[in-house]
């Protein structure tokens, strides 16, 4: 099957499978930290995420009939662009630096400023994706409307990196870094097993990671809804997802931790709760009929 994939982002998407459990033994044997993290920790997770991404990709570009010389193109650049990103995150582990945010040497400024390119480079070509692929024919309209507005908030979940290149509220940020993770304070503080998000202050990394996978979690929805889906349940998922992931980096960006919400956060998600259980009622209407004149 994965023969008639896209090859360049099935090879990229082996690679980060390859470098899934290299991770895993660097946390093992590896005892060094950076930001008071397990320096092996991010490179795992971009592993895991790249690795879903890839395979993602390159099973949906098999369904482009019009344009597929630009879809070959527009996958091959993504899988160079994250392997590049790659590198770069592994290369520093090696070196024992931080990746991100570090301008502390002229190698390290340099080093981010390749990543600052990539990131930008596979944002606009996912964007490329995602209109060669909306008029893509799925088999069945339910999936086709999760996979075409996956593709959109994806998007926008990517695009929260942007967010995390300048200094926030609250952060005393010395001469060799320029930007975070975290909103009011710097990186570093106390996090959350795996995932590392802050436990104390808002972080970007939530949004980010929410948004750019609702390009697998959208259609898995829809395919384990099995005949129960239809095209309405589909924008209803995917307007329930987008109201999760808006809420999470407007709660990152005031400063508030994920698992420490306030009044307002809860009322907000209380207002998503809502409105989704409204739509999947209006879902489930029935389909009026039109009788023939």
């Amino acid at each position: 099957m994965l023969r008639t994939w896209h090859r360049p982002l099935v090879v990229f998407g082996l690679a980060m499978a390859v470098l899934i459990p290299i991770a895993l033994v660097g946390l093992l044997v590896d005892d060094r930290t950076v930001v008071n993290s397990p320096i092996w920790l991010k490179p795992l997770k971009f592993a895991v995420s790249l690795t879903i991404y890839a395979f993602t990709l390159a099973w949906l570009l098999t369904f482009l009939k019009k344009f597929q010389r630009a879809g070959w193109w527009a996958g091959t650049v993504l899988a160079l662009a994250g392997a590049a990103e790659m590198v770069v995150i592994v290369g520093q582990v090696v070196r024992g630096r931080r990746s991100h945010f570090n301008f502390e040497t002229p190698l390290d400024t340099a080093l981010f400023s390749i990543m600052g390119s990539t990131i930008v480079v596979l944002w606009l070509t996912h964007a490329v994706v995602a209109v060669l692929l909306w008029r893509a024919e799925f088999g069945n309209e339910a999936l086709a409307w999760s996979i075409r507005l996956g593709l959109v908030i994806s998007f926008l979940g990517l695009g929260v990196g942007f967010l995390m290149t300048s200094p926030k509220p609250g952060q005393a940020l010395d001469g060799g870094t320029l930007g975070s993770h975290t909103v009011g304070a710097p990186d570093g503080g106390a996090y959350m097993p795996l995932t590392g998000w802050s436990t104390e202050h808002g972080d970007l990394r939530v949004g980010h990671f929410i948004g750019m996978h609702a390009l697998q979690v959208l259609p898995v929805v829809i395919a384990l809804l099995g005949n129960r889906a239809n095209t309405k349940i589909a924008w209803v998922a995917s307007a329930s997802f987008l109201g999760t992931f808006l809420l999470v980096t407007w709660q990152a960006l005031r400063g508030q931790s994920l698992v420490q919400p306030d009044g307002t956060t809860l009322l907000a998600l209380a207002g998503i709760i809502a409105a989704t259980a409204l739509g999947l009622v209006w879902a489930r209407e029935p389909e009026k009929e039109l009788v023939a004149a």
